[in-house]
């Protein structure tokens, strides 16, 4: 019993040396009026405040930022958005040496692409001539019935004329964009790779 009892208190004695031998953090600050202040603990009212760390030889050793303002919140914001663009700049200029390895190569790939839309937009162009000379042959016919013809004793169009007349003028309707789309989407691939070409140029020091 002597010995556990002697046990015990060898333990206790060795934990209160260590707290003994801890030192206690000093936090320096300086409040709105420019006055510093010391203390191993800071008021509520400075909790949001940048606040330092210092040891007995009053060394900053540390420094525990404080609420950030609006502005530098923004700035935080603004620099992390250069440093996204940046890295995505990066990531883009490896893929392009990565899958060119010169001006040709990229023309090259270029023109195929060019190609595959202009053949699009020639197969669309066909079939909106095509629809569109159906329906000038569609509205000629219903040109002889009401309500469509000047006669006013001209017979009603025929209920299966009237449907083919308005599902082709829907289908025309429906298809036009898309010639629009095509054009605008080769024109879109020219820019891109025109862009391609000029960064290659610069990042391989070429004319």
């Amino acid at each position: 019993m002597r010995l556990l009892f002697v046990a015990i208190l060898l333990a206790v004695c060795g934990v209160a040396a260590v707290h003994a031998d801890t030192p206690k953090k000093v936090y320096k600050w300086t409040d709105e009026h420019g006055v510093t202040h010391y203390g191993d603990s800071v008021p509520a009212e400075y909790a949001e405040i940048e606040k330092q760390v210092v040891n007995d030889a009053g060394v900053t050793v540390d420094v525990l930022q404080g609420k950030k303002t609006d502005e530098e919140l923004a700035e935080e914001q603004r620099q992390e958005a250069l440093r996204m663009e940046r890295e995505l700049q990066r990531r883009a200029d490896q893929a392009l040496l990565a899958t060119y390895l010169s001006v040709d190569e990229i023309e090259l790939h270029r023109d195929r692409r060019v190609e595959l839309f202009q053949a699009q937009a020639r197969v669309t162009e066909l079939y909106l001539r095509n629809l569109q000379k159906r329906l000038d042959s569609l509205e000629q016919e219903a040109s002889r019935f009401q309500p469509y013809s000047s006669d006013p004793d001209a017979p009603m169009i025929d209920p299966d004329l009237a449907a083919d007349l308005n599902e082709t003028r829907s289908t025309l309707g429906r298809h036009q964009p898309n010639l629009e789309k095509l054009r605008e989407a080769e024109q879109q691939i020219v820019a891109r790779f025109s862009d391609d070409i000029d960064r290659f140029k610069q990042l391989k020091g070429l004319n």
